[in-house]
């Protein structure tokens, strides 16, 4: 998919965060370990080699600018970030309502190599994520040149595009209570880590179905209609970080290990969403997701 010109983006929900100074080191440490240990097992990533004290150096949030049409948000990865978050803020303001879930909006920080969070200090290299505490989704957007060159995703607008929504999928889950009481010390192809993270790609799914009928508040659509094409490069971008897929790298595939499901299942969660909507996402109900 594509911005349409003269859609109209509101860069506010996004930022752009100065490098940062380094993980400082202080007290409290124990409690942000505890706390990153928890938000790994609902990432699939470990985050608590990345603390060493009470956080990162905090760095200067600044807007990103220009970044006002869909014309800037197909020239600028800065403002397809931007763009997708106005269509995704305005799905799920719309859609949670009628799933009977008060909405509340989040807000997507772009930062370079580390910065701290109101999970503890993080860097790169644990990939996109979503902080429960702050309600706030972290990405280095030199994530994508890793999705093609180390993972395998063909790349594309819609692959990176998706990797927002999976994130916001996140948000949903945090806002909405399904994040509550999981075993996420869990693992393997049925866990409750597993389960969540399919579901954030079937959420991410239903916003792409939906995608070319959300408009802005001058009634003209963000994006144009999605091709066969894109929707390919999108189910590339959720095979390429399937647990099988990585794990394969290093020469041993174990599923008892898994916390975000295999490639073959994060792909048939997403084309779940993506013909079915939200309702369709029942990950927690099946016998094997």
């Amino acid at each position: 998919m594509t911005f349409n010109d003269n859609a109209n983006i509101d860069p506010s929900k996004v930022s752009r965060r100065g490098r940062n100074t380094g993980i400082a080191v202080g007290g409290g440490g124990g409690l942000l370990v505890v706390g990153l240990f928890i938000l790994s097992q609902v990432l699939g990533v470990d985050l608590t080699g990345l603390a060493t004290g009470t956080g990162a150096g905090q760095g200067t949030d600044a807007p990103i600018t220009p970044c006002q049409t869909g014309q800037d948000a197909n020239a600028s990865i800065d403002c397809l970030v931007a763009g997708a978050a106005n269509s995704l803020d305005t799905y799920w303001s719309s859609e949670l309502p009628t799933l009977g879930v008060d909405y509340t909006s989040t807000h997507v920080v772009l930062f370079t190599d580390q910065t701290n969070t109101g999970c503890g200090g993080a860097t790169s290299a644990v990939g996109p994520f979503y902080c429960p505490p702050d309600q706030v989704i972290y990405l280095d957007t030199a994530f994508y040149d890793d999705l093609r060159t180390r993972f395998g995703s063909t790349g594309g607008p819609l692959a990176e595009m998706y990797v927002v929504a999976h994130e916001w999928g996140h948000h949903i889950q945090n806002i909405s209570g399904i994040m509550d009481g999981l075993s996420l010390q869990d693992t393997g192809p049925a866990s409750d880590s597993v389960r969540l993270e399919l579901q954030a790609d079937c959420f991410a799914g239903a916003w792409v179905g939906a995608a070319p009928t959300i408009t802005d508040a001058d009634g003209v659509a963000f994006l144009g209609p999605v091709t066969d094409q894109q929707i390919q490069d999108a189910l590339s971008a959720a095979a390429a970080v399937g647990d099988d897929r990585i794990q394969a790298q290093s020469g041993q595939v174990s599923p008892e290990t898994w916390t975000h499901g295999s490639s073959e299942n994060r792909q048939k969660w997403f084309m779940t969403g993506y013909q079915g909507g939200p309702d369709a996402c029942n990950t927690f109900q099946v016998a094997t997701p």
